[in-house]
């Protein structure tokens, strides 16, 4: 039985915090990488701290990742950090001799408040960050710029009650991220990474330990579109986008929906009923659930990680992944101005991925 917060577990050298299921992922593909032993117990060179989130969905696939990283021989622990208002006091508690004993620090997800709360305490000589999808890009960006860390689809406002509480925490994250004489700081991403900042080292992710576990997959004659959750954090309006995806998969042919964690069951009821398409949940990230099969010939999708993710994943299979961009009139009035340019990026920059023609619905 893995520790659970109260309970500290054995020293580790590395310590990987983690918060979603890609992230979990990351970190494997990472300690593949950089060949990390595998000696789960008291000798472990890598524990992975889940931090676990609230969501079901969220939790059903961190807890299938969890598994799998289990037996890889890594040491998990699975934190109950949301689990009521004392929970993160006990949480950051009970890691903190771990986090003071360790040499390395891995992270998925720097612009987290829990993270950055937890960087605070960690003295550790070398830090990793690992891809939590295409705010990876943003995250470097804005650390080669010298900015404050704001998710992409939040920044353009004003900031609030909340942010000015933590910004001092905030502020201390960023210099813990910023490499000194005496603090190696990496990138591991398959994410493209155009500003560098000043002693950064970037190192590419090539889904190497996916490819090694999982497939080759069984490829079907049909098309797949995976879905986005840009609805739910409010940058694309829900009609527009359910038009869109009914005019793709219309046009290409798609029988199944990939759903993402955090699309909402009321959307995807809807999706199910005005398209026709068979929605899938997936219980493992799309990369795993694609590399097991079987996976369409084509895969659609919208701007996200999987167009520069699943094109890795599957290497060598012939699956074609192909991007379809976000029209602006698809925006809603909420959405950040950084909103079109930034998803436009994610899609430009894309390799291995063919580049359709924005659907217009109706046409």
């Amino acid at each position: 039985m893995s520790p659970r917060a109260g309970h500290p577990g054995p020293p580790a050298r590395t310590l990987a915090f983690v918060e979603s299921p890609v992230q979990l992922l990351n970190v494997l593909e990472w300690a593949h990488a950089v060949g990390v032993p595998a000696r789960e117990g008291a000798g472990a060179e890598l524990t992975l701290v889940v931090l676990a989130p609230t969501d079901p969905m969220t939790r059903g696939q961190l807890r299938r990742m969890a598994d799998l990283a289990r037996d890889e021989g890594y040491e998990v622990r699975w934190e109950e950090a949301r689990g009521g208002a004392s929970a993160p006091f006990q949480t950051v508690g009970a890691l903190a001799g771990a986090l003071r004993r360790a040499g390395r620090i891995v992270m998925g997800d720097p612009f987290s408040r829990y993270v950055q709360l937890l960087l605070t305490i960690t003295r550790a000589p070398e830090l990793v960050v690992v891809d939590d999808g295409t705010a990876t890009m943003e995250f470097v960006a804005q650390l080669a710029r010298g900015e404050r860390l704001v998710r992409w689809h939040r920044k353009g406002g004003p900031p609030g009650p909340r942010d000015l509480l933590f910004a001092p925490v905030s502020a201390t994250a960023r210099r813990r991220l910023t490499p000194s004489g005496g603090r190696r700081v990496e990138v591991f991403s398959a994410m493209p990474v155009t500003e560098t900042p000043d002693g950064v080292t970037v190192t590419a992710n090539e889904f190497a330990w996916t490819r090694a576990r999982f497939g080759p997959p069984r490829v079907t004659k049909s098309a797949d579109l995976v879905g986005t959750s840009l609805v739910e954090t409010g940058v694309v309006d829900a009609g527009r986008y359910l038009a869109a995806v009914q005019a793709l998969a219309k046009a290409h042919g798609a029988t199944r929906y990939f759903a993402h964690r955090r699309e909402s069951t009321p959307k995807l009821h809807r999706l199910a009923v005005e398209t026709g398409l068979e929605i899938v949940r997936p219980d493992l990230p799309l990369e795993l659930i694609a590399r097991r099969g079987p996976i369409g010939s084509t895969v659609l999708s919208f701007p996200s990680t999987v167009v520069h993710t699943l094109p890795l994943a599957l290497k060598g299979t012939g699956v074609r992944v192909a991007v379809c961009d976000i029209d602006p009139a698809w925006l809603t009035a909420h959405a950040s101005p950084r909103a079109q340019g930034f998803l436009s990026g994610v899609t430009g920059t894309a390799r291995d991925t063919h580049r359709l023609t924005t659907v217009v619905p109706g046409t």
